[in-house]
């Protein structure tokens, strides 16, 4: 990936679903939004009787991600909610996500891979008869074992 100097504009990416292991189908579609993008290393606090610093050293271990969330604008598609209710019904059906991240020209510029996704929560629209202007949202979170940051 070829370095800028003017960032990404974060309004032009896509998201897309690999299939699951038991043999489900690829998802595509289309989110508004993407958050929790994250990744957090913990450390262990470790000395030796015999430092000769007093302080204490810091020794990387595990790391955690964050719970990511996507939100779009309920288009009538059921497949991401069929692959909540599967998982919800006792199905083990992690998936490969892919963010890619596109230019203004809609070159894929870069990509981030969430390892063994699984939807933890589904949130349907908020209705409500006095406004005319709002767009029926639905959202889906997920957790994952890993994310990978690709250069394309």
């Amino acid at each position: 990936m070829a370095t800028r100097s003017n960032p990404y504009g974060a309004f032009n990416f896509q998201v897309e679903f690999d299939g699951t292991p038991a043999g489900g189908d690829p998802i595509t579609a289309g989110f508004s939004d993407v958050s929790g993008l994250g990744n957090e290393i913990n450390f262990s606090d470790y000395r030796e009787g015999s430092d000769p610093d007093n302080v204490v050293r810091k020794i990387p271990n595990t790391n955690k991600t964050d719970e990511v969330t996507l939100k779009r604008g309920l288009i009538g598609s059921t497949e991401v909610f069929a692959w909540f209710k599967d998982v919800r019904d006792g199905a083990y059906a992690p998936r490969r996500v892919t963010i890619t991240v596109l230019d203004e020209a809609r070159n894929k510029v870069l990509a981030l891979y969430l390892r063994n996704a699984q939807p933890k929560k589904w949130v349907g629209p908020t209705l409500a008869a006095k406004g005319s202007g709002e767009v029926a949202m639905e959202e889906l979170h997920l957790v994952h074992e890993g994310i990978e940051y690709v250069g394309l």
